[in-house]
């Protein structure tokens, strides 16, 4: 029998020390880890171009010094004009790259947008700061180099940034979120899928946004030959002095010149070619693409389903029997490392029975699930009389180790600590909490060929500890439905 025995009071369970290291901050001034190292700068030129039709910033001329000070620190030279004439061909081709820094209103006549589309062409390098979305409005072609068009703005204020791409030069160096002041615009339409969004608003940070849950703010993409990035921040003389910001105008000038390499073609829909795999899906979970280009998914009701790229067709390679109470169900898939070789798929699911959920592992004879091969890897009991938290994904990693989420199994809306009596099954110390409890966790184990595991490195506990659980690798969590491993670190 399994107990739900609240843990007692005075015999807590063993809890690691977490160590959090968020950030270093030296006499005020933040420190920027810099991307790769770029390509030589010195023969590098920057054409600033911050001519104005309409409204002027303030903070051009700060915007002009600070792009000074960035070319002067980094080899390469910057010129400033606010001379339309400059938008001459073959005289561009001497830029690597050209910064509209706050332009605003039609600024370039019919000749000298030829030239500057004829320069993109020949693969130059585009810029836009702030403003510069408020610009050219009568120019298709412009709005579609630059990726959007400025619609309205609320009052200057702070405001968080979600910092999509991590690896792209111009945001590598950006926390995951990061909360600055500006003038945050809004877009007439969202540029996503003709561009490569990096970071968004998140409009629940300040009053006045009005592009909903994915309010792009800056973004990269090669267009017409050349390559061009938009940035929304650079209203602010303040902005000018930032360093991280600094730093994301001088890797849009190097990324847009070609001396640092970055991908923009994930969130492009010309990169993608949609499979219809299942018009007719009940609760899809999870998918897995084996090697030889087949892809299996499951479905909550326990099927497992294979698309087969020779006939591209579906077929249901086998059911499951699972339980569909609450949150349960067939929630987790992995195919196994060698999966050419051995065949072997690992299921998480809730038996129909009153056992414990199931990590099993199954084999594949062709596109069938020969239910008759199940082997149970490792069982983790759950509670199915109140609600909720189940959680359930499986993932292999590069080292052959295999992770499982679970949940806290505990009620949905209650406090997730809950001593009063009676209240044992809303009180998530008994689980999350307790080392000695697999649920509300992320597991970490590395599977042998005779059905057993053994405990990779790392893990939080000891095997030879009876109050806590080796499988454990992190604790406390509520439900972490769906969770990434890294595939070059782990």
């Amino acid at each position: 029998m399994y107990n739900e025995e609240p843990i007692r009071r005075g015999q807590a369970p063993r809890l690691p020390a977490i160590f959090l290291l968020t950030g270093l901050l030296l006499a005020g001034q933040v420190l920027v880890e810099k991307p790769a190292a770029a390509q030589a700068t010195d023969d590098l030129s920057v054409l600033v171009f911050s001519k104005t039709a309409v409204f002027r910033h303030s903070s051009i001329e700060d915007g002009v010094r600070a792009l000074r000070e960035i070319g002067e620190e980094n080899g390469f030279s910057i010129v400033h004009t606010e001379d339309s004439a400059a938008f001459a061909w073959p005289d561009l081709a001497d830029y690597g790259t050209v910064v509209f820094l706050n332009t605003t209103g039609d600024v370039l006549d019919d000749e000298q947008q030829a030239a500057f589309e004829r320069y993109i062409q020949g693969g130059g390098g585009y810029v836009g700061v702030h403003a510069a979305a408020d610009t050219e409005y009568g120019w298709a072609w412009y709005g579609q180099l630059a990726g959007g068009y400025f619609d309205s703005h609320p009052h200057i204020q702070e405001a968080d940034i979600a910092v999509l791409d991590r690896t792209f030069p111009v945001t590598a160096h950006l926390p995951e979120r990061w909360t600055r002041t500006d003038e945050w615009y809004n877009y007439k339409a969202n540029p996503r899928g003709d561009v490569h969004v990096l970071a968004t608003l998140v409009e629940k940070s300040y009053e006045g946004g009005n592009m909903g849950d994915d309010h792009p703010i800056a973004w990269a993409h090669e267009y017409d030959g050349g390559r061009a990035l938009y940035t929304g921040g650079g209203h602010t003389s303040e902005s000018y002095e930032e360093p991280l910001f600094r730093e994301h105008l001088l890797q849009a000038i190097l990324w847009t010149a070609g001396r640092v390499d970055g991908d923009v073609g994930p969130t492009l829909t010309g990169s993608y070619e949609e499979v219809v795999l299942d018009d007719d899906t009940t609760y899809p979970m999870q998918l897995e693409v084996a090697p030889d280009g087949r892809v299996f998914w499951i479905e909550r009701d326990g099927s497992v389903k294979i698309w087969d790229p020779s006939t591209g067709s579906t077929v249901i390679a086998g059911w499951v029997p699972t339980s569909m109470k609450i949150e349960d169900g067939l929630l987790g898939i992995a195919l196994d490392p060698n999966f050419e070789e051995n065949n072997w798929v690992y299921l998480y699911y809730m038996p129909l029975s009153q056992d414990p959920n199931r990590l099993s592992r199954f084999t594949m004879r062709g596109n069938e699930l020969d239910m008759a091969s199940e082997v149970i890897v490792l069982e983790v009991f759950m509670q199915r009389e109140r609600c909720c938290h189940s959680a359930g994904e499986l993932h292999f990693d590069k080292d052959g180790n295999l992770w499982l989420a679970t949940g806290d199994n505990t009620g949905g809306s209650a406090p997730r600590t809950d001593e009063r009596p009676g209240r044992v099954l809303y009180d998530a110390q008994r689980t999350s909490a307790n080392t000695n409890d697999l649920r509300g966790k992320i597991l970490r184990i590395h599977p042998q060929p005779d059905g057993s595991y053994t405990i990779p490195e790392g893990n939080l506990f000891e095997d030879d500890d009876p109050l806590t659980r080796p499988e454990i690798y992190t604790m406390g969590h509520r439900n972490p439905w769906r969770y990434t491993v890294d595939p070059e670190t782990g």
